[in-house]
């Protein structure tokens, strides 16, 4: 039987978190950051990098945040369901299936995993075995939960026998979200009793050669037609009410302005009701800017590799759609500024007053436009597919 030390944590696993300045770009996309940060940790950060700019000069993009923005199909993701929903800007939610972008981000990158999951609630020790063979190996799980939402966090180590977890999570440091956790001296948090609020383990079983960088590219540009097409998302029939009539891609921006229309969701001197729908609509607005900017670098990535990748024939259409999604990074700018600004303290305040969100209507509309054209462009790139 094969024996474990009451401790063990793996060093130098790369932080995520939400953006709070310095050099690093945002990476408020939780799943890609959490690829980005696992390449960098087993040295291979610049898996599909070509070339990557920040919109500040002196903003250091990783080029494998991006790749992996693309590749999960977030870079043209859009989610919204009628009425004022925290969890909109969750990945899982582009397609039927919940797994997906996981899945293709791990396959993209070349690593098999499997998924431990809780069936009957008593699987606590079956989940210690898991994390602790990963970690001897040197691989961080990854798991949905343990602090906050069921988002994607980073195991990298455990105490008192797997009593305590140690790891990344983007909630960590959320007073709403983690009563009793505590920090390790480089940041990683301690949370105990995490059983009860983990919902999955992801665990890497081992590493193989990935698909050629043309297969990967062709897939993403599929998925990202997908999801940008599907008007609604069709879970399976047993699914939850909560994964279900939500509208998707290029008809979640005609729900969203549809919402903001809906005056009597907005009752006067109801601060607390005012900022959570500042908060959400705010929270899409961000999703949105990065998203598109990190997918307008994704593909005008794949513009350097020759016809090998993509057929000259179709680089003109690849750069158009770039510039479609750049262009909604700065619509997602415009929508701030009638709120006050990014980040600014008094946005719900703005946000409250039914003349502002009208304004903001057809704001939301040019972005829809824009991702309508960009899919157009994409059509266009695949039906030039080299050797097709």
């Amino acid at each position: 039987m094969t024996t474990f030390p009451t401790r063990l944590v793996l060093e130098g696993v790369p932080r995520i978190h939400f953006y709070d300045g310095g050099a690093r770009c945002p990476e408020d996309i939780i799943l890609p950051s959490v690829m980005r940060a696992l390449m960098e940790y087993f040295n291979e950060e610049t898996l599909g990098c070509r070339v990557c700019r920040g919109i500040q000069p002196a903003c250091r993009v990783p080029c494998s945040y991006a790749f992996f923005v693309g590749v999960t199909g977030a870079a043209s993701f859009l989610s919204w369901k009628k009425g004022w929903e925290g969890d909109n800007v969750a990945l899982f939610y582009m397609s039927a299936d919940p797994a997906a972008p996981s899945r293709r981000a791990f396959e993209a990158a070349g690593y098999t995993y499997e998924v431990v999951e809780k069936r009957t609630g008593s699987e606590r020790e079956l989940f210690c075995q898991r994390l602790f063979e990963s970690l001897q190996k040197g691989y961080p799980v990854c798991a949905d939960g343990v602090i906050g939402p069921p988002e994607t966090c980073l195991i990298t180590g455990y105490d008192e026998g797997g009593e305590v977890l140690i790891g990344w999570n983007f909630f960590q440091q959320f007073p709403e979200f983690n009563a009793g956790v505590t920090f390790e001296p480089p940041g990683y948090f301690r949370k105990r009793n995490w059983f009860e609020d983990t919902h999955d383990f992801l665990i890497l079983t081992g590493k193989r050669q990935p698909p050629p960088l043309k297969e990967i590219y062709r897939s993403a540009l599929e998925w990202m037609l997908t999801v940008a097409r599907t008007p609604v998302v069709r879970p399976e029939p047993d699914a939850p009410e909560w994964y279900q009539q939500r509208a998707n891609g290029l008809a979640a921006y005609d729900a969203w302005a549809d919402q903001l229309l809906q005056d009597d969701d907005f009752p006067d001197g109801e601060t607390a009701i005012l900022q959570q729908r500042h908060q959400v609509h705010d929270n899409v607005v961000g999703t949105v800017a990065e998203a598109r900017w990190y997918g307008s670098q994704f593909l005008t990535g794949m513009t350097i590799g020759g016809d090998d990748i993509v057929h000259r024939n179709a680089l003109e259409d690849l750069y158009h759609a770039a510039a479609l999604y750049a262009g909604d990074h700065a619509l997602m700018w415009d929508l701030w500024a009638l709120a006050g600004g990014n980040g600014s303290p008094e946005g719900w305040k703005l946000f409250a007053d039914p003349a502002v969100r009208r304004q903001m209507i057809p704001i939301i509309q040019k972005a829809r436009d824009n991702d309508a054209r960009a899919a157009d462009h994409l059509e266009r790139v695949l039906a030039r597919w080299p050797g097709d």
